[in-house]
């Protein structure tokens, strides 16, 4: 029988570690892939129930418009943030930073002249007593609440990918493919949503 020598026994720890080293590559490489695709995916339904709210604009809208003198600059408003929404589309996969907060600002303005036409309604009690409007707001109301949960899972699932990404030893996989494995940003509250409310009366 041969004996393995000293520059054998070397050699096969070498091979057995960078078999090693491979494996635990390959496995925070599949790690961060998953977790990349759990916010990517996240992010589709954040866009999905943002969509849908779009959706809603158009009927509202033109229910609104039926409305005996109701004020032309509200709908002029919706229509223009609608219209803004739709150009401010972060492309592929999940948004940089600069690209997330640009289509928040959108969806805030869209957001907020929706309120604005609500609020206004709220006049115009022959507007309001209609089934089609009141349908439509309550859909309306509903999707709100969903893009509400969207995105905080949406959140969540960022907050596991660069938790992940940052931990030692995936952040040098994640350092060798900095393009593939880019840090995800954050929805954030609205600007003077840390205030509380004035109240009125």
């Amino acid at each position: 029988m041969r004996t393995i020598g000293r520059t054998g026994i070397l050699s096969i720890a070498i091979l057995a570690g960078l078999v090693l080293l491979g494996g635990t590559c390959a496995a925070t490489y599949n790690k961060l892939v998953r977790l990349d695709q759990d916010a990517r995916a996240q992010w589709a339904q954040v866009e999905n129930a943002y969509q849908r709210r779009a959706d809603l604009v158009p009927n509202l809208v033109e229910t609104v418009k039926g409305a005996a003198a109701f004020e032309r600059e509200t709908l002029t408003a919706i229509t223009e943030a609608r219209s803004r929404v739709g150009q401010v589309r972060p492309q592929g996969g999940t948004p940089t930073p600069e690209a997330l907060a640009e289509y928040q600002r959108a969806q805030e303005q869209l957001g907020s002249a929706l309120s604005r036409l609500l609020v206004v309604a709220e006049a115009y009690p022959n507007l309001t007593a209609t089934q089609n409007f009141r349908d439509l707001q309550a859909q309306l109301e509903g999707t709100e609440n969903r893009i509400t949960v969207e995105r905080m899972r949406y959140n969540e699932a960022a907050r596991a990918f660069d938790t992940a990404r940052g931990s030692f030893p995936t952040s040098l996989v994640a350092g060798m493919f900095s393009d593939r494995f880019a840090e995800k940003p954050y929805f954030a509250a609205k600007s003077g949503s840390d205030e509380p409310p004035k109240v009125k009366f």
